[in-house]
This record gives structure tokens, C-alpha cells and sequence, in this order.
């Protein structure tokens, strides 16, 4: 179990730089009921990455027979993507590449629930690093329970950078929000430079193997 922590950990650091959740809580702690709509946005997006965590221990075993005997469909799907990275990159380049969109209308702790939970839903198939944690706990040699305890406690770890939005607010109040706006700049900011570059990487790689497999017969 030990070993299992100290390869997941570091995937952890990784997977919690979330730069949309944090301005989605953001936009939750300036609404008229700032701690209850905070904390069930975050609420709804860790039930949903369990969640997903569940549904996908189901499918990596799958995933990864078609990884390693991947069909040519799987090439022509992989070219599309490619060119969607790279539109995807030069189309935000001018900036806004992590800017929020606020929710239609006013929250209340229920919508903020289900909009928390279906921010991660739509993520869910980019959540790389959470895949690689979910294989790491498979392939460990743990009881089904303990699995299911491993990934409550990664969940709730988590979740506990951005359970600093709705403290804040209570410690501090209105006087809050200029440091989480402070905050929130530095996150999305970062996050527009990397963005194009990361898409721009992942998008030539992917044309790159495709057109491996299309022009030599086998991809990289």
C-alpha cells in the first residue's frame, strides 16, 4: 500500500491543477449564497470523478486490449483529433483557452451540484492522470475494498485545495474575493499560455502516428 501511495501521489500534484474548477468556484463564491453554492459545486464534482474513477476500473482492461491491438479505424479517429488539437490550439492563441463560462441564471446549492458534477462528466475524457492512478490501483496487489478506499482517499485529497474557496469565504467573507480573483488570474493565465502549446504537442504527435500507420504500415 505504501508503494502504491508514493507512485500516485505524484500524479496527484499533477492532476489537481485545475485551473477551470477553481474559477467555476470562483464564480459560485460570488452569488448570493457563496458558501452553500461553493461547497456543493465541489460536492458534485468529486461524487462525479468517483464516479468516473468506478466506471472506468470497469473499462481499462478493455481500453488497453485495444491499445495494443489498435484496429484502423482507431488511425482515422486519431488523425481527427489530431487536426481538432491543432484547430484547438491556434484557435487560442489569443488567450481564454481556460476561461470559465458562468452557469445560465442564478445558482442555488442544487444547480451548483449538478453543474459541478457535469464540468468533470465533460472532462472526464482528458482526465489522463486520474486514468493512471486508476491503473496503478488495479494493478496493485489490493482487496476490492481497499481499492475502493484507495480511490476515496485520492478523491477527497483531491478535493481539498479547492475546499479553500468556501473557507476563505467564511473566514473572511466579501474581503475573500480579491484574493481568489488574484488567484484565479494567476491559475488561467498560466493555463492560456500552456494550453496552445499542449494541444499544439499532443495534436502533431497524434497526426504524426497516424501517418505512420498510414504511410508505413505500423504507427510509431
Amino acid at each position: 500500500m505504501t508503494d502504491l501511495f508514493a507512485v500516485i501521489t505524484p500524479i496527484l500534484l499533477i492532476d489537481v491543477l485545475n485551473p477551470v474548477l477553481f474559477a467555476v468556484l470562483i464564480i459560485a463564491a460570488g452569488s448570493s449564497r457563496p458558501v452553500a453554492n461553493s461547497s456543493a459545486l465541489l460536492l458534485g464534482h468529486t461524487l462525479a470523478y468517483f464516479i468516473v474513477g468506478i466506471g472506468a476500473s470497469y473499462a481499462v482492461d478493455a481500453i488497453a486490449d485495444r491499445l495494443a491491438n489498435p484496429k484502423p479505424i482507431d488511425f482515422g479517429i486519431e488523425l481527427i483529433v489530431g487536426l481538432g488539437c491543432l484547430y484547438a490550439a491556434l484557435s487560442s492563441r489569443g488567450g481564454g483557452a481556460s476561461e470559465p463560462r458562468n452557469p445560465i441564471g442564478e445558482l442555488n446549492p442544487f444547480s451548483a451540484l449538478t453543474y459541478g458534477a457535469f464540468i468533470n462528466f465533460i472532462g472526464a475524457p482528458f482526465a489522463l492522470p486520474y486514468l493512471a492512478v486508476i491503473s496503478q490501483i488495479l494493478d496493485a496487489d489490493i482487496s476490492a475494498i481497499s481499492s475502493v478506499l484507495v480511490l476515496v482517499a485520492y478523491n477527497v485529497t483531491y478535493a481539498l485545495p479547492f475546499a479553500a474557496v468556501p473557507i476563505l469565504v467564511i473566514v473572511k467573507g466579501d474581503r475573500a474575493k480579491p484574493t481568489l480573483r488574484k488567484l484565479n488570474n494567476i491559475l488561467t493565465k498560466g493555463a492560456d499560455v500552456l494550453m496552445p502549446w499542449l494541444l499544439l504537442l499532443l495534436g502533431l504527435w497524434l497526426l504524426t502516428d497516424a501517418a505512420s500507420y498510414i504511410v508505413l504500415g505500423k504507427p510509431l
